[in-house]
């Protein structure tokens, strides 16, 4: 399978330009599957520590209007995340788009931290936990980690468990190397390929897409120079992984 991630600037100007780079470069890699970072059709938000019900609406506009454009990455299948106001909850829904399947809405994000520039728990409301490995395709089964929830290690051994053979981090992440051990670490306790791909700007967020095979080795990884990467996987390696240590260890 031939998966792309990336790094998309937080700066709304730069975000578009960037946008159609993107679409350009999948096309010309011809790539199966993508991942976008964290929620990045809207600058982020989360820097302010009270909920402002216009700055949210005008969020979530930003992102209804971008998820049209989504088959602008077709025929690749593309995961990612978007806000949404379900029940009066508002929510980080982790999702899949494809030609052939659409808009199909997969994990709610759980986990949020609540700390300077990061106060997504006033933000945003919890759904029922539920870390269940999705079948977005024929042979890919798929589990969403977002951003803080890569900290909570358990929960990719469970998706591992469940036969994950990808295990995708869509991030808005600082420069902190926890950003990277933490897929890595994934990846080992699943036996899944880890993807990653984060929003970049000059102060806060640092970009740096990841792909990380089975056993936590770093295939590829994005920059400012190289903000799309590309790399053909083999899903039987993840297959394979399952049945070597850490992945046999009996519970």
């Amino acid at each position: 399978m031939r998966v792309t991630v990336c790094e998309l600037p937080d700066e709304r100007r730069a975000f578009a330009p960037a946008w159609e780079a993107l679409v350009a470069y999948v096309k010309e890699q011809k790539s199966e599957l993508v991942l976008l970072p964290e929620l990045p059709f809207s600058a982020w938000f989360g820097r302010t520590p009270e909920f402002k019900a216009d700055v949210w609406q005008r969020a979530e506009a930003e992102h209804e209007v971008m998820m049209r454009r989504l088959p602008e990455l077709a025929p690749a299948t593309v995961l990612g995340t978007h806000l949404l106001t379900a029940e009066g909850r508002h929510l980080n829904r982790g999702f899949s788009w494809s030609s052939a399947e659409g808009y199909r809405g997969i994990h709610d994000k759980y986990y949020f931290p609540d700390e300077e520039d990061f106060y997504e728990r006033r933000w945003f409301d919890r759904s029922p936990r539920d870390f269940t490995v999705a079948h977005v395709q024929q042979d890919l089964a798929l589990g969403f980690l977002i951003c803080t929830e890569v900290m909570f290690s358990e929960w990719a051994r469970h998706y591992g468990r469940q036969g994950a053979n990808i295990i995708v981090v869509p991030r808005a992440a600082t420069r902190h190397e926890r950003w990277v051990i933490a897929p890595q670490m994934a990846a080992i306790a699943s036996g899944a390929f880890v993807l990653s791909s984060n929003r970049v700007d000059e102060h806060l967020f640092s970009g740096r897409g990841l792909v990380i095979d089975p056993d936590g080795k770093l295939l590829a990884e994005t920059s400012r120079e190289k903000p799309f990467v590309t790399v053909d996987i083999d899903l039987e390696q993840s297959t394979q992984a399952k049945r070597t240590y850490p992945r046999d260890v009996v519970e």
